[in-house]
């Protein structure tokens, strides 16, 4: 009879262990190799933009106008890629504050995209009236180019040289004197 008791206390603990294995399987390990085979798929479809590599290609649509096609359209041009939204704190006061130098620079090959991320054209067009600008603004309303870009705070810049390399990326707020240091070299 003892055997019978052991054998029952044993069941109990194996069945136990079963179950807490079962948990453990349901609740951690699939969960965590689900997230690590989506992260291993999303990095094999982005082209990184990483300083001293090729910008990532892009068409998006202008604010006014037709669309945008990038690198095409600008074979031969410095271009600054900006991305903002009209809720970041900086971005009013910076895109204004870039306009003179892009006045100075665009008859030397300088080209400002101003890419909007995630924003309506009802909230795009109101903001950008207000600032007074001259040079381009695209919308990015499902946020892919922004992707691309890994951009993972506003205003973020990337400037991109006239062969298509991007060789500097501005994270955060600019002066014109930091952008201009950026462009100089370049144009």
């Amino acid at each position: 009879m003892p055997y019978k008791t052991f054998n029952l206390a044993s069941n109990l603990r194996d069945r136990q262990n079963a179950d807490l294995l079962r948990v453990a399987l349901l609740f951690w390990l699939f969960p965590t190799l689900f997230l690590l085979i989506l992260l291993a798929g999303c990095e094999q479809n982005v082209t990184a933009a990483k300083t001293d590599s090729p910008a990532p290609a892009f068409t998006l649509e202008r604010l006014d106008g037709p669309a945008v096609h990038f690198p095409e359209q600008y074979r031969g041009q410095v271009v600054a890629i900006r991305f903002w939204a009209d809720w970041c704190p900086y971005c009013h006061d910076e895109m204004q504050a870039l306009e003179p130098v892009y006045r100075q620079y665009r008859n030397q090959g300088l080209a400002i995209l101003a890419v909007n991320v995630l924003q309506p054209l009802e909230t795009v067009r109101p903001f950008v009236q207000g600032l007074d600008i001259s040079y381009e603004v695209l919308l990015d309303p499902q946020g892919a180019v922004t992707r691309d870009y890994r951009v993972m705070g506003l205003p973020m810049t990337f400037i991109v040289d006239r062969q298509g390399v991007i060789r500097a990326r501005i994270v955060g707020e600019s002066t014109p004197e930091v952008f201009e240091r950026a462009i100089a070299t370049l144009l």
